[in-house]
Order: C-alpha cells, then sequence, then structure tokens
C-alpha cells in the first residue's frame, strides 16, 4: 500500500460509528467554509451560528455559551442533564488567529484580510462536529450507553484562553472525562500522536516598557542608552532566567517585538518589548514571575533604564492523564490498528485545554495534518497553513470509536 494512500484506510475497525463518505464531504465542506471566513477569540460569531445550525438541522439542542460565541451540545442526556456514570466531553476550539492567509493557489484561503486558520481550529471544529453527527445517529440506535457532551470553546488563542470562562459557564457540570486533539504538521494525515503526562508547556505574556531621559546620539554618557539597554534586555534576561532554575524545567523567554526610536541621531525615551515565556515543568511556571520580574530588573538597573513591566499569565501544561490517554490509544487501535500511533514529544507550545484538566481527566491527542511523503511541513501559525483533509475521518473516527469504548469500560 503506497504512503499516498494510507490515510484514507481504516484499521481492523469493530466498533459501529466508521464514518460515511458523504458525512466526510459534507465535514471537509464545513472546514472550508470556516477557514474562508476566520474569526478571533470572542467574535466567533458566524462561526458559532454555523455549527449550531448543522447540529439543530440533526434533531439536537446546542446551548450557546454566556459569553455569547461558542456552545455545548449534548447527546443521550436526559431533560435533567447529567448522567449516572459521567459524561465524555469532546472538545474543540474555534477561533483563528490575526494573521493573513499566505496561500497564493488555494480556492479555500482566507477572504478576510489579516485573519487565518492557521493553527488548525477549522479542523478541530469539524472534527468533533462530525463525531457528534455520527454519535447522535448511534444514540438514535441505542448504541451509546453513556453521554456525550460537545464543548465548542472560544478564545483558545487569547490568553489566559477561553476555557476558563467555559467552565464558569458550566460546561464541566457531569464531566467525568475529556478528550481533544491538536493538529499536527509534523504527523502524517491517518496517524495521531499520543504522551501520557506533560503533552504541552505553560505559556505566559510579558511586556515591558524601559524609559529614560534620552539625548543625543553623540553623548550617550550623558543620558541612558536606551537602545542598548533595550538590547540586552534582550539578550541577557534569558540567559538570567534560564540560569536560576533547573535547566530540566526548559523555563524559556523568547522575544516577539521590540520597538525603540525614530531617528539615527537621537537616543529614544522610550522602548517596548513583548514576548512569550513557556515552561515544561509546572513547579518553576509558578516560579516564573518572580524569576523573570527580578532578572528584566537587574539587567534595566544596570543600564540607568526604568523597567516597567506586564507579566500575563497565560495557561499551564497540559498533562494527559494516563487513563484517559490509554482509552485514546484503545480507539485508535480499534479504528485503524496500533502502527497508526506514535509517541509524541512534550511540546513548548501552549494549550488553555489545561484548563479543563484542573477539575476532570482527560487527554489530548496530536492528530496528524502532513500530507504523507512531504518532506516540508507548514508549521502552526504560519500564514501558509494547511493540513490534509483526510484528518478529518481520522478525528471523528478517534472520537467516536472513545466514546463507546469509554461507554463500555
Amino acid at each position: 500500500m503506497s504512503r499516498e494512500t494510507e490515510a484514507d484506510v481504516p484499521g481492523d475497525a469493530v466498533l459501529p460509528g466508521a464514518l460515511s463518505e458523504s458525512l466526510f464531504g459534507e465535514l471537509v465542506t464545513f472546514r472550508r467554509d470556516l477557514h474562508m471566513h476566520p474569526e478571533l477569540g470572542n467574535q466567533e460569531f458566524r462561526t458559532t451560528a454555523a455549527i449550531k445550525a448543522r447540529l439543530e438541522k440533526a434533531g439536537l439542542k446546542p446551548r450557546v455559551l454566556t459569553v455569547g460565541t461558542g456552545l455545548v451540545c449534548d447527546i443521550g442526556m436526559g431533560e435533567e442533564g447529567g448522567g449516572a456514570d459521567g459524561v465524555l466531553a469532546l472538545r474543540a476550539d474555534i477561533d483563528a488567529l490575526p494573521i493573513p492567509d499566505t496561500k497564493s493557489e488555494c480556492a479555500y484561503r482566507s477572504t478576510v484580510p489579516d485573519r487565518a486558520h492557521a493553527c488548525g481550529h477549522d479542523v478541530h471544529t469539524a472534527v468533533v462536529l462530525g463525531a457528534g453527527l455520527v454519535l447522535a445517529e448511534l444514540h438514535g440506535q441505542g448504541l451509546l450507553p453513556r453521554p456525550v457532551r460537545l464543548i465548542f470553546q472560544p478564545a483558545e488563542e487569547v490568553l489566559p484562553g477561553g476555557a476558563a470562562e467555559v467552565i464558569e459557564c458550566g460546561a464541566l457540570d457531569g464531566v467525568r472525562r475529556i478528550i481533544a486533539v491538536h493538529c499536527d504538521p509534523r504527523v502524517d494525515a491517518g496517524r495521531i500522536g499520543l504522551r501520557p503526562g506533560a503533552v504541552t508547556s505553560a505559556c505566559d505574556r510579558l511586556e515591558i516598557a524601559l524609559d529614560g531621559p534620552g539625548g543625543h546620539t553623540a553623548r550617550p554618557h550623558l543620558t541612558t542608552d536606551l537602545v542598548t539597554a533595550a538590547a540586552r534586555v534582550v539578550t541577557d534576561v534569558p540567559a538570567l532566567v534560564a540560569r536560576r532554575v533547573d535547566s530540566r524545567s526548559g523555563l524559556a523567554v523568547t522575544w516577539g517585538r521590540i520597538e525603540s526610536g525614530h531617528a539615527p541621531n537621537v537616543i529614544p525615551q522610550h522602548a517596548e518589548l513583548s514576548g512569550t515565556v513557556r515552561c515544561l515543568d509546572i513547579e518553576a511556571w509558578r516560579q516564573a514571575p518572580d524569576i523573570v520580574h527580578a532578572a528584566i530588573d537587574e539587567v534595566a538597573t544596570m543600564h540607568r533604564a526604568k523597567s516597567e513591566i506586564t507579566y500575563v499569565r497565560g495557561v499551564p501544561p497540559v498533562v494527559n492523564d494516563p487513563v484517559v490517554t490509554e482509552l485514546l490509544r484503545d480507539a485508535m487501535v480499534a479504528r485503524r490498528g496500533a502502527d497508526s500511533i506514535e509517541t509524541t514529544e512534550q511540546s513548548l507550545g501552549g494549550e488553555d485545554f489545561s484548563w479543563y484538566l484542573e477539575h476532570v481527566p482527560g487527554a489530548l491527542a496530536r492528530l496528524g495534518v502532513r500530507v504523507p511523503g512531504e518532506r516540508t511541513a507548514r508549521d502552526l501559525h504560519q500564514g501558509d497553513f494547511d493540513a490534509d483533509e483526510r484528518a478529518i475521518r481520522v478525528g471523528v473516527e478517534l472520537f467516536t470509536a472513545a466514546a463507546l469504548l469509554d461507554a463500555a469500560g
């Protein structure tokens, strides 16, 4: 069998709920529509309406969240909610990124300037929607012993993440376990990556303002050389931070923006820097604000600059529950065989799915979206990102199998 066709071929399926060709085609069309109309966090009104309409067409009763975007939808649950044995939740994030879509030859590229689904949330949405539609059919046939809840979450890309507000809306009430997928352009379509324990990292946002009296570049000794001060913050702070925690914690400061000055012969009075703080270890993450603050103050003071620091707490690491991770493994084996699973590494990326796991056990799988055989992956958060859409079928069948195996366990 050629690698080009692997993503289309299921394993020895022993469970009901395989995705039909007609529904798969509909989900691809749905995903492309979302891709063409990306919406930022807390602005996903069109996206929410589209999901709601399709679920209602299937006879389901989705509920838009009180925050105005996003929704939840229960399958196999009575009017009073809950379930004797608890609910399995399937979560998708629905927001896009504030970057331009740079795919030049793509019929479904973004139609919204400086907006793109460059992290695969449109794929995640199609997967959970498809799984919900299949599970609703199975429930109608009496084949879904335990209830399932679909969670379509807004604002994953907005720190500290929309998950916290979704939880406040009661989306986890009655939930026993929760599962999710995230697109991975390093993994071939047709495969998933799994890892028990930490699978992502903590991610915080850092904003710094540096100020000084400014002056003429001919006399830097008479003032605060603010450009040099900013440059030293950029280079020295990450090095200092890395030396003040166990190196295995992976605490890292990385800059994304630096701005200062307007003329080549004028030392400016103000500089701004922004970046992220990422960490593999949750204990080091708890210490990170104090460590980063101290390092910035030391470097700024050395260069006679006044610093103002805004440290925005983001998300802790996603720590996969071993039992739920094994549920996903069993589901993938049932659908596509053991060879369709690989062990994934812990990423330095952040994911607000971690907030759900502060309340209930769960697991996040890496969903392969790379075209099999393609040598150059289109990375996440890049304007040319795209996914092999056969991954939608894999995600749907993974989730439906997980729901059935969870119900049978």
